[in-house]
């Protein structure tokens, strides 16, 4: 049987293939994303009695511009809306994850950078509660891009970030790192620490390029630095029915890893900046809208597929 990655390779070949001889009057599936995704009927989430040890996902792929952001933004929101206790990593030195919850990088004092590099900064000295309850922040800037160069010369340089977490694991339900669109130290030290993987998928040609090689890296990550690291799923970003290519994409990812494609499909909309210009999430900005209700959904999605009796 083909492995992940290789699926991923024979996908995008596949593709490439079949843009070449397309005929644009061949058949092509319904414009609905769920024709193509949904299995299942998703649980409502059953309330917690206690919280913790939380579930690690790393938000990671190399391409960037993919949802990746925005997608660690609303689960998180969506997760704490029912009811588990998030944290939040900013893992990339840009910022975007601080500045869509309305943080300013240029004004940090400590972030995430310090707690890495400075055994006397801990996380109680960055944390940022954000104002959906039950949802917090380690915030990044730009400093944090010199810890990839100065944890080169660290001993256990991919365990950085497993030993920075480590003390905060037992007070929260999920633990979501915004990774950088690299596959660089930071990203490896996303990996090494966490449970699953998600990856936004935009449902685009070049996104399908990447994938390969980034399912390549989590067997690697797998097979020499964290033995439980699995795929916690492939979500599909900005989707639009009116285009045949983002159809046939969304056919084809669905065709080549079946039940690890979430059955939420996120959807274009213009929600989405305008929930990061507001500095916070879209299940707070527009709580009704189809954005909010599909997060919630892969919220859903997320917490049954590990809810004892539920999962698989």
């Amino acid at each position: 049987m083909a492995s992940i990655d290789e699926r991923g390779e024979a996908l995008a070949d596949g593709m490439r293939a079949e843009q070449k001889g397309l005929d644009l009057g061949a058949e092509l599936g319904p414009a609905d994303p769920t024709a193509y995704t949904t299995r299942r009927p998703i649980p409502n989430p059953a309330p917690l009695d206690r919280h913790g040890p939380a579930r690690i996902i790393a938000m990671a792929n190399q391409k960037g511009g993919v949802g990746k952001t925005t997608t660690t933004i609303n689960l998180g929101a969506a997760l704490a809306e029912y009811g588990r206790k998030v944290l939040l990593v900013d893992f990339d030195p840009q910022g975007a994850l601080s500045v869509g919850l309305g943080v300013n990088p240029h004004n940090l004092d400590l972030s995430i950078y310090n707690v890495l590099m400075q055994d006397e900064v801990t996380i109680d000295d960055i944390l940022i509660k954000t104002n959906v309850a039950g949802l917090h922040l380690l915030p990044a800037n730009i400093d944090l891009s010199a810890a990839e160069i100065q944890l080169v010369t660290e001993v256990a340089r991919e365990m950085a970030l497993a030993r920075t977490l480590r003390p905060v694991v037992k007070d929260y339900d999920f633990i979501l790192i915004d990774c950088q669109p690299s596959l660089g130290l930071l990203a490896i030290n996303a990996l090494t620490c966490a449970h699953g993987v998600l990856v936004p998928l935009e449902c685009e040609f070049f996104s399908l390029r990447g994938v390969a090689l980034l399912l390549d890296t989590i067997d690697k990550v797998r097979e020499r630095l964290n033995f439980d690291l699995e795929l916690e799923g492939i979500l599909a970003t900005m989707y639009d029915s009116r285009t045949t290519h983002n159809r046939q994409v969304l056919q084809r990812v669905v065709e080549a890893f079946g039940d690890k494609v979430f059955q939420t499909v996120i959807t274009k909309t213009v929600k989405f900046p305008e929930s990061t210009v507001a500095g916070a999430p879209i299940t707070s900005l527009d709580p009704s809208s189809a954005g909010a209700r599909a997060y919630r959904q892969l919220a859903r999605e997320v917490i049954a597929a590990h809810a004892p009796g539920l999962a698989g």
